[in-house]
């Protein structure tokens, strides 16, 4: 239930966004899930993509610097206070939870996170009975 995440540092210049998604066009990899944090010099490009290996070594001979994570991804059904009990079950395990990103649509809401152990979080969560997604369905 592990997902490969990657993360591209990416500098605040004209096109730089345009250049990687055409690397990875250009080598028939799909992002499933992205996300983008900035400053005002850089960025850093979160995806999941189909083919994490091929996508960083393309994007390395290109020169992009790549870094993957282990990250989860849950699936919460889209109604209030359900985040709130997943993120529970992970606190009181002890796991704390770096960031996330995600979205809801048609009654479920999918969030990728980054927390401070993926193998216990996937015990605690399974256990629990909420749902994961597992690195198949991104990975097809």
């Amino acid at each position: 239930m592990i997902i490969k995440q990657l993360s591209v540092f990416l500098e605040n210049e004209l096109g730089r966004l345009t250049e990687l998604t055409r690397i990875l066009h250009e080598n028939n990899i799909n992002i499933s899930a992205l996300s983008i944090a900035e400053t005002e010099e850089y960025g850093i490009m979160r995806m999941i993509v189909d083919n994490p290996d091929k996508a960083i070594d393309a994007l390395k001979k290109e020169d992009f610097s790549v870094h993957t994570t282990d990250v989860i991804c849950i699936v919460t059904p889209d109604v209030p206070g359900a985040l709130n009990v997943a993120l529970k079950y992970l606190s009181d395990a002890g796991i704390s939870v770096s960031y996330m990103y995600g979205y809801s649509n048609a009654g479920k809401a999918p969030l990728i996170m980054k927390v401070s152990d993926p193998e216990k979080a996937v015990a605690i969560l399974t256990e629990k009975d909420v749902s994961l997604v597992p690195p198949e369905e991104f990975y097809k």
